[in-house]
């Protein structure tokens, strides 16, 4: 059993958000890489897909998702099981940010598919994957 202390949280801040990494394989020896997503109000994330699947608990906030087309509204107490490979992106509204939990194998790899390139985007291109910082 590994104790991984709230001192040694790794934290990432992109142009979107905080990722707060509570457990990964390079932090706690964990096959499952657990995250703390934090988005401040009017912030809309990359679209991009992962390789395998996520689950994101609400716990403050709300958000929209558009996960594959579909667009799924989550508010405190909410979670969303998103499949491997379905293009998503995270929107806060205006007025309000959004905070999650995230759990995903460890090693999982972002990527945005050729053609859906965004201006300015940081995630990965085409056949471009990387695993992410909070996730490693």
């Amino acid at each position: 059993m590994t104790l991984v202390r709230s001192a040694d949280r790794r934290r990432t801040e992109t142009p979107n958000g905080v990722m707060t990494t509570l457990a990964s394989p390079t932090q706690g020896g964990a096959r499952t890489a657990v995250w703390h997503v934090d988005m401040a109000p009017g912030r809309t994330g990359p679209l991009h897909a992962f390789d395998t699947e996520q689950i994101w608990s609400c716990l403050d906030g709300a958000a929209t998702i558009d996960l594959g087309g579909t667009i799924l509204t989550v508010t405190p107490g909410d979670t969303v099981v998103m499949p491997a490979d379905v293009l998503r992106q995270v929107t806060t509204g205006p007025s309000h940010g959004f905070t999650a939990v995230v759990a995903a194998p460890a090693g999982t790899q972002a990527y945005t598919p050729r053609g859906h390139e965004e201006p300015g985007d940081l995630a990965p291109k085409g056949d471009e994957r990387l695993v992410p910082r909070w996730a490693r």
